[in-house]
């Protein structure tokens, strides 16, 4: 009793990288809210609040965030396939 194996199938490089790039622009908030927790984990002295060193730390992310989304969307909008007459975006 021999299986069968199935014939690999193999997406087209644009198409696959435009998925992970989709992939990717999906998991920017989370990054973003996991990156943004990161000053709560600092050890603090007692009666102490936020340091200049943590609110820099924050505002670092929220411009490496905005820089990153701008980025995978100009990137996923060039890598999109371009539609001929008669076909609609199906995503």
């Amino acid at each position: 009793m021999a299986l069968k194996l199935k014939p690999l199938q193999f997406l087209a490089r644009s198409s696959y990288r435009q998925r992970r790039l989709r992939d990717v622009a999906g998991m920017l908030p989370i990054i973003g809210i996991l990156l943004l927790q990161v000053p709560l984990l600092w050890p603090r002295a007692e009666g102490q609040s936020l340091t200049t060193s943590a609110m820099i730390y924050v505002f670092g992310v929220w411009i490496l965030l905005i820089a990153l989304a701008l980025y995978l969307s100009k990137a996923i909008r060039n890598d999109a396939p371009e539609l001929g007459e008669g076909q609609e975006d199906v995503d």
